[in-house]
């Protein structure tokens, strides 16, 4: 009861107020990232510099993080501060771990940081709880030293009530706790952090963090209608970050808003692609494919298969990335295959291939197996049996490499598309009931975790897939009772409403028949793509 009165006080009054406003911090030549407070013990020339940083921090821009705050370390030498800003902007908690280069850079700025110290006791404590991340990286998994930064920073959260910095660094600790236990559909840690965040919202309604971080808290179906508020005020808090124009569609995609989905999107890709031009043009911008792949399956939604077709393009004019980051290579791999797939271009699917060759795939075997997934999905759909199981060995293989990194979320979605493509080849191969046992399984595996951030949603649902079979296999009203669990979860998919639309028909069920095709009609009259007409 506590937790829903901070909701309906806070989300839907103060949000909502702040969607219509335009305040913002403006610096570095009018620059609008939100405004943050963070006051250090460094040279006063550097504070403004510093808080820039930290804005950029809690929009995970990254890199422009590290940049800045080794900009306030050249100002400084002596600020132990910016070093610590150094190691957090190669942590980035609800991402992929830190890669080798990361980790490294994070421990050397980590071990900085304490060599040089603080002149306050709250500074000391942040630098304490950025070198417990790093501390004996070589031998403790990541997931072990995340969960000691997560203590370590509720213990400065505690100790230091007033900051408020404090505090929603605390809450998104807890944010990646909730993401590290994919399973628990109660959602205890973000409900956490999202409390936290209400609890400084009023005091800082322009802060980036506060409204990106109760986005993640709430990136779930069940909670994602919370918050919409929060989704419509990020953007206009911080307009120069492409993240933060992006993360509002994270909470579009969950509710099947297609629109908005499409239109923060097309906002983020341009900003990504202006900053790439201006850091390192000639590359392909990670948030500009990271943003495509929203895109892309907004636009599938809709049948805008014309636009989906030209980010294609794109996709595959691709040499290089800016930043060697994970999202951008889920995007490379997810984009043609979704494309594919969800047409039911199974020649197409079957075709894929790791493009372009001269990225490191192997650092990101679930992004590569995107590929094999939607390879193997088109050979057995097609009825080249060889073909899919070949590609079904390569999943297993990478799904293999992941449990040998301990990255068992992924090895565990790689396992769903395994489970898949094996159903596929079953039903290719008249074995029908081995089929419908497969989907089922990797439907209830899909079901009983959540999906990743790095993507708008599985290339193709699992237990709509399961849908697709029964209702192949004549079994309409099983299928119906399917594709609707799978549209409970992801709303407003073309594939899923339509085939619920068929399922009805065939089952006898004419009212709903008539209200699954209407939901496809609007769907398509949204877009253009169909004239709207009333259905008799």
């Amino acid at each position: 009861m506590r937790f829903n009165r901070f909701l309906w006080v806070l989300f839907f009054t103060v949000f909502p107020a702040l969607a219509q406003s335009h305040q913002h911090e403006h610096s570095d030549a009018g620059e609008r990232l939100g405004k943050v407070d963070f006051p250090i013990s460094c040279s006063p020339d550097v504070q403004q510099k510093f808080n820039r940083a930290v804005a950029t921090l809690h929009s995970f821009w990254y890199d422009e993080a590290e940049k800045t705050f080794r900009e306030v370390a050249t100002a400084d030498p002596q600020c132990g501060m910016a070093w610590w800003g150094v190691a957090m902007s190669n942590y980035h908690p609800i991402w992929a771990p830190p890669n080798a280069a990361e980790l490294a850079k994070g421990v050397e700025a980590a071990k900085t940081a304490e060599r040089l110290g603080a002149a306050t006791e709250r500074e000391l404590a942040y630098i304490d709880a950025v070198a417990t991340f790093y501390r004996d990286a070589e031998r403790v998994d990541h997931q072990t030293r995340a969960r000691a930064f997560q203590s370590a920073m509720e213990r400065v959260s505690s100790r230091f009530p007033d900051d408020d910095e404090a505090a929603i660094f605390h809450a998104l600790t807890l944010i990646a706790r909730g993401m590290a236990q994919p399973t628990d559909k109660t959602y205890t840690y973000q409900k956490q952090a999202a409390e936290i965040l209400n609890g400084n919202l009023p005091r800082r309604e322009d802060h980036p963090g506060i409204a990106h971080y109760v986005i993640h808290s709430f990136d779930y179906p069940a909670l994602a209608h919370l918050a919409v508020p929060a989704a419509k005020a990020y953007a206009k808090i911080a307009p120069d970050s492409a993240h933060a124009l992006h993360m509002p569609s994270h909470i579009f995609v969950r509710l099947g808003m297609w629109q908005d989905t499409i239109e923060s999107n097309l906002a983020s890709a341009a900003a990504g692609r202006n900053q790439v031009m201006k850091t390192n043009p000639g590359a392909a911008s990670w948030d500009a494919l990271h943003a495509y792949d929203y895109l892309a399956y907004a636009y599938l939604q809709r049948g805008e298969d014309d636009k989906v077709a030209r980010l294609l393009e794109e996709v595959r004019a691709v040499s290089s990335l800016d930043l060697d980051n994970f999202a951008g290579y889920y995007a490379i791999a997810a984009i043609p295959s979704r494309s594919a797939l969800e047409r039911r271009r199974w020649s197409e699917a079957a075709a894929l291939n790791l493009q372009p060759s001269t990225l490191l795939w192997d650092r990101y075997a679930y992004a590569e197996a995107v590929i094999y997934f939607a390879r193997a999905m088109g050979a057995a759909r097609n009825g080249d049996v060889r073909r899919a199981r070949q590609d079904v060995a390569r999943l297993e293989e990478l799904r293999q490499q992941l449990l040998g990194q301990q990255n068992s979320y992924w090895a565990d979605q790689v396992e769903i598309q395994r489970l898949a493509a094996e159903g596929w080849i079953a039903r290719a191969e008249k074995r029908n009931d081995e089929a419908v046992a497969l989907l089922r399984s990797a439907a209830d595996l899909e079901d009983a975790t959540e999906k990743h951030p790095v993507t708008p949603g599985a290339v193709l649902p699992a237990r709509e897939m399961l849908a697709d079979l029964l209702l192949e296999l004549y079994r309409p009203a099983e299928a119906l009772a399917a594709y609707e669990r799978a549209i409970k979860d992801s709303p407003n998919r073309l594939n899923g409403i339509s085939g619920a639309a068929r399922a009805a028909q065939l089952s006898g069920d004419r009212q709903k028949a008539r209200e699954y095709f209407l939901k496809v009609s609007g769907l398509l009259t949204a877009a253009g793509a169909i004239p709207h007409a009333p259905m008799r």
